[in-house]
């Protein structure tokens, strides 16, 4: 399991005086871009490839409140990845000094050619990083269709009524 230790800024408090849920958001993130660019994902290489990664969604389930003062830890796992790395679900949770799980999060992505604006398959030697990642009990190889499981699709409206 990949961990990353954050204090709790001013800045990340909201009206309610606790973590704001873009701190929670801004924490996994970072926790996830660390973890990418320490393991060959970074600015560099994936412009060497001409590719980005790209949120289909992020659920986050709160279980404690954060407040200011104290330090967190926020955990990265493997959840799911497709055989060609095309599709990959990590699973976060955030842990307050005391080891408490205060929030857990999963994530699915995937990869996006930068030129054609296409999901792509994750080129071999950046799959073997990612697969090197702990993974969570209960990963699973993942596939199309579990990127639609939720069954969401856009609506659209008519022009006219904007």
């Amino acid at each position: 399991m990949y961990t990353k230790d954050f204090e709790i800024r001013w800045s990340d408090i909201d009206a309610n005086r606790h973590l704001a849920n873009s701190a929670y958001m801004n924490f996994m993130s970072h926790t996830r871009m660390a973890f990418l660019m320490e393991h060959g994902f970074g600015q560099k290489q994936l412009a060497q490839h001409n590719i980005g990664p790209v949120v289909f969604y992020e659920h986050i389930y709160y279980f404690k409140e954060i407040f200011a003062g104290k330090p967190i830890k926020v955990s990265l796992e493997l959840k799911g990845i497709s055989e060609d790395g095309m599709f990959f679900e990590f699973l976060h949770n955030i842990y307050d000094a005391e080891g408490k799980n205060c929030a857990s999060c999963e994530m699915l992505g995937s990869w996006i050619d930068l030129k054609d604006r296409a999901l792509v398959t994750l080129p071999k030697d950046l799959l073997k990083e990612l697969n090197s990642l702990g993974k969570t009990e209960d990963f699973k190889i993942l596939t199309k269709e579990d990127t639609r499981k939720f069954g969401k699709k856009p609506k659209h409206i008519d022009p006219s009524l904007l």
